[in-house]
């Protein structure tokens, strides 16, 4: 069969002009597919290995290919992207554009979201010819970059033959979906264009099969689990971030609805339970816990979990009194029930939830201890009259603004607390990176949740050491016409670590951050910036975002002392800087 090659400097005036090849390409497969399963944006980087790829992606109608000023920023916005769509993908070149996205891929995975990372990866030709090429480490093996990939992706495709080409990139795509984590496909610069009958016009229906719950299995772990639960007194139900993947948000809730047993979640699942259900509770975080919630929690003699992480960061250091003997887990897949309980494989989380419901009975006891015992939060005291801005002010004021139709995004750092304790009116929603930490993630994740939500206002809330790592991205935040709120917390360097251990290290180079800001919009977008020190100015910036400038990106630099931290920040500091600084254990010996 005769192949041909379609130049790549003509695709997009080919597709301008309506014309569609009688035979659709790898090119044009691999972007259909891309919007068959809900992606109507690609961020990306272009690069010699890529472009010819970029080329179908911009000439496809259902996408919209945004181009980021680094692939890092691309990363973190394909993160911020699968959050609010449930899917995303990113499109770099090899190796020094899929190195650098390398660390927020890691991020993904971490948070169980399913990105579809795209390299253009070295020409066909080129594979087995033992040439070194460009974007290599000088050695004429092109697998470095694939090795890297394998342990921050569920699947890897490298498409540099037409023969399966298809079959790899159905499986990766699938693979995201069905797993909920990223993967990674390359496709070698000189395929995109290349036509074959196989690849249809219109593709096929892509095929998830997602994944099915053993009936034996589940109904013996429904059994077990009534059991367990019906025996205790005061039971308790706690959400952790795995809900997200499993998709199991709204079991969760139905089920909360007909035992009444009181609601918390994890730190890393804030967002995903509304916080206006009757029997919500608050964050269960150990020693930072919403008040009375670590109590109600800890004090139950049974806890359900449904998709917890119990990481040193969800449970402030291990500060978490549990006891594993009273535990009902359930993961993603499998159930286990107790210390030396019986563990149920196969068992879909949504699954077992909603075949709980209405068979677990109705036991409100830990709800009414928690209610008796409740006392409505305390308010900051009133700030004198151009009083330097206090943290707890500044939110207290940010919590006044929140509506439903906005979501909060948390820098990692003193952001996490300070956002944490924001109680989130019905449809706002809520997103950090808890597990992986990245500080400047919340840059790019703005710009990708914004991106797949318009509907919705971001409203984000990052340190000054965190903004200086991506602030490249708030270019790309102009250029798509966003109105997000960022709220610049410029408290001269790297609080959290300083709190961990202090070092000359942790101090920065102070910048003009409005006036940077500025710069970066340069007359082409809308945008609005401005610097406050005082309450005043913080209402008086607020009312101004909420209103004159509610349709411009709007940028507040919040200045305050620079050991101005909430209390969980310190109670996380001194428990990290013990927790790193322990002797080694002693070698072991058998004598």
């Amino acid at each position: 069969m005769e192949t041909k090659t379609v130049p790549s400097n003509s695709i997009k005036s080919a597709a301008c002009n309506g014309v569609v090849p009688a035979e659709a390409t790898l090119g044009q497969h691999l972007a259909r597919r891309l919007v068959q399963i809900g992606v109507s944006d690609v961020f990306s980087v272009p690069g010699d290995y890529n472009m010819a790829l970029l080329d179908y992606l911009v000439a496809e109608p259902g996408l919209n290919l945004i181009g980021c000023c680094n692939e890092l920023n691309a990363g973190y916005a394909a993160d911020g992207y699968a959050r609010a769509r449930g899917v995303a993908a990113c499109a770099v070149t090899f190796t020094v554009g899929g190195l650098s996205i390398l660390n927020a891929i890691a991020g993904a995975y971490s948070g169980s979201l399913p990105v579809i990372c795209i390299v253009g990866g070295p020409s066909s030709n080129d594979y087995g010819s033992n040439r070194i090429l460009h974007h290599t480490i000088g050695l004429p093996d092109f697998s470095q970059e694939l090795r890297c990939f394998q342990t921050v992706t569920c699947y890897q495709a490298v498409v540099n033959n037409l023969e399966n080409a298809r079959e790899l990139i159905d499986t990766a795509i699938s693979s995201a979906l069905k797993e909920s984590k990223p993967v990674y496909i390359s496709v070698s610069c000189n395929l995109p264009g290349i036509p074959l009958p196989s690849y249809t016009p219109h593709p096929l229906p892509l095929s998830t099969f997602p994944k099915e719950s053993n009936q034996t299995s589940l109904e013996a772990a429904v059994k077990a689990a009534v059991s367990f639960l019906n025996k205790a007194s005061k039971p308790v139900m706690v959400g952790g971030p795995k809900m997200r993947a499993a998709n199991a948000s709204n079991a969760f809730l139905k089920l909360a609805d007909a035992c009444g047993y009181p609601v918390a979640v994890m730190p890393s699942a804030k967002g995903l339970i509304p916080e206006h259900h009757p029997h919500f509770m608050g964050t269960y975080w150990g020693v930072a816990s919403t008040p009375f919630c670590a109590e109600t929690v800890e004090s139950a003699d049974a806890y359900l979990f449904a998709g917890p992480i119990f990481d040193d960061i969800n449970t402030l250091c291990y500060s978490l009194l549990l006891k594993k003997a009273k535990t009902i887990l359930v993961e993603p897949d499998r159930v286990v029930i107790g210390n030396d309980g019986p563990t149920f494989e196969c068992v879909g989380m949504k699954d077992f939830l909603s075949s709980l419901t209405g068979m677990v009975r109705h036991n409100a006891t830990s709800y009414e201890n928690y209610s008796r015992m409740y006392v409505e939060d305390g308010c900051p005291r009133n700030s004198e009259e151009n009083e330097a801005l206090r943290v707890n002010v500044l939110f207290q004021h940010i919590q006044k603004m929140l509506c439903g139709e906005m979501v909060v995004v948390a820098e990692t750092g003193d952001s996490w607390f300070n956002c944490q304790k924001l109680k989130l009116p019905s449809g706002c929603g809520y997103e950090v990176q808890i597990e992986y930490g990245s500080i400047g993630w919340s840059v790019g994740a703005t710009l990708g949740y914004a991106q797949a939500a318009p509907e919705k206002r971001v409203v984000a809330c990052i340190g000054d050491g965190s903004f200086q790592m991506t602030v490249q991205e708030v270019s790309t935040m102009l250029t798509c016409g966003q109105n997000n709120i960022i709220f610049l917390i410029n408290n001269g360097g790297y609080t959290t670590e300083e709190v961990i251990h202090e070092g000359p290290y942790n101090v920065i180079k102070n910048w003009n951050y409005t006036g940077l800001v500025d710069a970066i919009c340069n007359d082409q977008g809308k945008c609005w910036t401005t610097k406050v020190g005082c309450e005043e100015e913080v209402i008086e910036a607020i009312d101004g975002a909420m209103g004159a400038y509610k349709n411009c990106l709007c940028f507040i630099e919040v200045i305050l002392h620079k050991d101005d931290t909430s209390k969980e920040l310190l109670q996380v500091g001194t428990r990290f800087s013990a927790a790193n600084s322990r002797p080694p254990n002693p070698p072991y010996s058998s004598m």
